[in-house]
This record gives C-alpha cells, structure tokens and sequence, in this order.
C-alpha cells in the first residue's frame, strides 16, 4: 500500500527537487504563451540564450537588472524566514529613491558627503515606510500582506505628485522627471555598461552579513524561531514585536537602497514610477522565494531573475513579443513555486498503515 504521509522536516534534496519541478512546470506553460504568439518555444528560448549569455552585453544588462533585485530579495528573504511577508518592497523602493533625490537636488552637502546621505535617506525612508506595516501587524493585528500591498499604491501617488508638481524640473516643460542629478551624486559605472558598481557591491555584501547574521548571531536565531514556532518563541521570551519590526525595517531599508541605485546609478533623476521600477519589487518576491530563507543565495536567483528581465528586452526587440512577457513568466514561476511547496513537506510511505 503507497500513501502519502506528512513530513514536518523534509531533507533538502526533496525540497530542491520540488523546486525544479516547478520551474521546469513553469518553463513549460509559458511555451504555450510563446506558441499563441506564433514564436515557436525554442526559438525563443534560443533568442533569450543568444542575446543574454551568449552575448556581453546581454550579460552586462542581466547584472544591471540582477542590482535592485539582489538587495531587495536579500530583505525579503530574512523577512519571509520570519513570516514577515513584506509585499510591499515596490513602494518601499520608489520611498528610498525619492529620499535620495530630496538629498540630490535639495540638501546643500560636501561632494564626498553627498552619496552617502543619499544611501542612509534612502534606507530611512524605506524602512520607515515598512514600519508601517510593521506597526499596524504588531499592535492591531493587520495582515501585513495587505497593508504593504496597499501601501505600494499610495508610494506611486506619492512619487507622482513630487515629478508632477513640487519637484518637477523647471526646464523639462511638460515631461514628468525632476532635474537632473549633480555629479557629485550619481554612481560611477562599470564603462560600457549601466551597472553601477557600488550598488552591486553593496549588495553582495549585504546579502553575505546578513546569513553570518541569521546564522552566527543571538537575532538571527530569534529570528528563526519566531518564524518556525511563535509559540515556542513566547516560551523563549523572545520579544516578538521587535523581531518583526527589525525584520521590517531591514527589508524596507534594503529596498530603499535599491531605489537609491536606480535613481543615482541609472535614471540620474526621479522619473514616473513605471520608469524607475519595472516591477523590481514584485519579482523580488520569487529572488527571496527561490533563496529559501537564505540571503547569501539571493546572489544568485537575483541574476538567474535578471537574466530573465534581460531576456524580455531581446524577445521585445527580436521577435516583436511584448516586455511584459516576462510578468507572465514571473507569475508562472511563482505560481508553480508557491503551489508545490505543500508537496515537499510529504513523503511516498510504502506498506501498511501502523
């Protein structure tokens, strides 16, 4: 007799292997979608090799996308690893750019000063702008899912209004943007290339102390018990409230930065939301899903996710198929990765039931 039966602690392979299914699922509908355009799967998927890892600039444009969402999915790893499930990293990301621009264009600082400032408002406002949530889960019992979620839409209104109205550049009559940035406040990149280094170098460094921080330290096994057993955490005396604050604010402030990147290091200036993020946010969401929990590994899902970022460009450009190709994918994969995780946690029991 074969059954299924329910395994609290299910080995890493099964999980892994899960994983794979899901993505190959995933792989495997969205030719579908690639049929229904009438681009023949391979032929795509060709296209997408060809003009990414088969070409530098397509790898150059794969680490310049793999930026924001490696910070990004670094903090929401460490925030979903303590069920903190923090949606709202899009808003929190136009936040940190706004900030960033605030200090730019309208804070009076030495040029040595400029750029860090601009990095510390941008985290600031992006925690700040967690800790909403944050608040609003600990002392009133929101789901957080919800408020961050809605909290996204007021950020893009937000950034709106500034392009629109007060920040709006005097000499760009009729376009949404601000001014441009000084020098003194935009990221050197590497040449060729829009990939601002200090950003990508923040980040791989950020995603690493925060495993040596979940793993080695008294906070990151707080942080661990809370989101494995909110009763055993109370046992422990660990202060729940301020794990999920700490939580929140570090993957709000995380995603600040990356919209301190995309201002500084990209754009040079505040643009319409739509413009400064193409859904960074949102896909970071499967970059933290696809880590497990892990920040270190965020490094590489964030690529693997920039990789296909950088792929809808080549399809859009090559086979006339539209960018938000990619947002299905996504969706798939996310779909398919959040589907199967139950599936993990069982096992195939063979014999009679005892």
């Amino acid at each position: 007799m074969v059954r299924l039966e329910f395994d609290p602690n299910p080995p890493g392979n099964r999980v892994w292997l899960v994983m794979g299914l899901a993505v190959l699922a995933a792989i495997a509908l969205s030719s579908l979608i690639f049929w229904s355009y009438g681009v023949p799967p391979v032929t795509a998927y060709l296209t997408l090799f060809k003009g990414t890892l088969a070409n530098p600039a397509g790898i150059a444009e794969s680490f310049r996308r793999a930026i924001p969402l490696l910070l990004i999915g670094a903090g929401l790893s460490l925030a979903f690893r303590s069920q903190f499930f923090n949606i709202g990293a899009e808003g929190q990301l136009l936040l940190g750019a706004s900030a960033a621009t605030g200090v730019a264009l309208f804070i009076p600082l030495p040029a040595e000063l400029k750029l860090v400032t601009m990095f510390l408002a941008g985290f600031l406002a992006g925690g700040a702008y967690a800790l909403i949530a944050a608040l609003l889960k600990s002392r009133l019992g929101v789901n957080e899912i919800l408020s961050t979620l809605m909290l996204n839409y007021i950020a893009v209104y937000i950034v709106q209004f500034l392009v629109n109205g007060p920040w709006k550049g005097r000499s760009l009559m009729g376009f949404a943007y601000t001014e441009q940035f000084p020098a003194a406040a935009t990221l050197p990149v590497i040449g060729g290339t829009l990939i601002h280094w200090p950003t990508l170098l923040l980040g791989v460094l950020l995603a690493l102390f925060l495993q040596l921080i979940l793993n080695r330290s008294t906070i990151g096994y707080e942080l661990r018990v809370v989101g494995e057993n909110l009763e055993a955490a109370r046992y422990a005396g660990i202060n729940i409230g301020r794990t999920v604050l700490m939580v929140a604010m570090l993957s709000g402030g995380l995603a600040g930065l990356a919209g301190v990147g995309e201002a500084a290091g990209i754009h040079k200036r505040l643009l319409d939301p739509a413009q400064i993020s193409l859904g960074y946010g949102f896909t970071a969401i499967i970059v933290a899903w696809l880590a497990r929990g892990n920040p270190a590994l965020t490094i590489f899902t964030a690529l693997l996710m920039g990789l296909i970022f950088a792929g809808g460009d080549v399809m859009k450009l090559n086979l006339q198929m539209p960018f938000r190709v990619v947002d299905v994918f996504s969706g798939l994969l996310l779909m398919f990765l959040i589907g199967s995780e139950p599936l993990a946690r069982y096992r195939l029991k063979f014999g009679r039931r005892a």
